[in-house]
C-alpha cells in the first residue's frame, strides 16, 4: 500500500474484532513508526503495549471508576479547556453527523454509555500508552509542546502502518484520564507522562459505526499561498 492510500484509508476505527493481534506484527509497526522525525534526533517517545489480562484489568478498573469521576481526573496532558469557533461548530457538525442527522444532545446515560465504550477501548485486544519523560515535557520554564509534536508524528506513523497491515486505529485521550490505575496493572515510572493510548486491533467492518468518515475542511478554508 503506498502512503496516499494509507492516509486517505485512514480512520478512527470505533468497533474492533477480538482476533488478537500478533506480536511481531505490532514490534515491527512500532520499529518502522520510530523513523519519525525529531528536534535534533531526541526521539521523545516512549511506548508500552499492553494486551491480555493486563488491558482487560485496566479496562475494567476505568469502568467501574466510571465517567463521573472525569471532573476530577488526573490526565497528565491537559484537555482543551475550552472549544472557541470554528472548532466548536465542527464538533457539533461531526456529532449530528455521528447520530444520523439527530440534532439533540445526547442524554445523560447515553453520554455515559458513550464513555463506557470509550474505556474499553472500543474492542481493540491492544492499547498502545505513548509515555514521554516528564523532564523533557513540563520544565521549569514551561511546557515543552515540542516534544509532544515530535511524538505525534511517530503516532501518525503508528496509524498509517496499520492500515498498511490491515488493522485499525483510535488515538484515545480518555484512555488515560486515570493514570493512577494503568499505574496499578503495568510497570510505568512516575517520572513517565502518559500522555496518549492508541487502541490498535482488527476493524469490525460489520458494525455500522465503522463505516462513517469523517468530513475535513476544504483546502481553501485551511490554506492560503503566497508568493506562487
Amino acid at each position: 500500500m503506498d502512503v496516499l492510500q494509507a492516509i486517505k484509508e485512514r480512520k478512527s476505527i470505533r468497533a474492533f474484532k477480538p482476533d488478537q493481534v500478533p506480536l511481531d506484527l505490532l514490534k515491527k509497526i512500532l520499529d518502522d513508526a520510530m523513523r519519525a522525525p525529531s528536534w535534533a534526533n531526541t526521539q521523545p517517545w516512549e511506548f508500552a503495549v499492553v494486551t491480555g489480562k493486563k488491558l482487560k484489568a485496566i479496562q475494567d478498573a476505568f469502568v467501574k471508576r466510571g465517567p463521573s469521576a472525569m471532573p476530577g481526573s488526573q490526565s497528565e496532558v491537559p484537555r482543551p479547556y475550552v472549544f472557541p469557533e470554528p472548532f466548536a461548530s465542527r464538533i457539533k457538525k461531526m456529532q449530528i453527523k455521528e447520530r444520523r442527522g439527530r440534532t439533540s444532545e445526547l442524554s445523560k446515560e447515553e453520554m455515559e454509555k458513550k464513555m463506557l465504550i470509550n474505556f474499553t477501548n472500543y474492542g481493540a485486544t491492544t492499547c498502545i500508552y505513548l509515555l514521554m519523560d516528564k523532564s523533557y515535557y513540563k520544565q521549569e520554564k514551561g511546557i515543552n509542546v515540542w516534544g509532544m509534536y515530535d511524538s505525534g508524528s511517530a503516532v501518525q506513523n503508528i496509524m498509517l502502518l496499520a492500515v498498511n497491515y490491515g488493522l485499525g486505529t483510535i488515538a484515545q485521550a480518555m484512555a488515560v484520564v486515570y493514570p493512577d490505575l494503568i499505574r496499578q496493572e503495568i510497570d510505568i515510572p512516575q517520572d513517565k507522562c502518559l500522555a496518549l493510548g492508541i487502541a490498535i486491533g482488527y476493524p469490525d467492518w460489520d458494525n455500522e459505526v465503522t463505516k462513517d468518515f469523517r468530513d475535513r475542511e476544504p483546502l481553501d478554508t485551511m490554506v492560503k499561498f503566497y508568493g506562487f
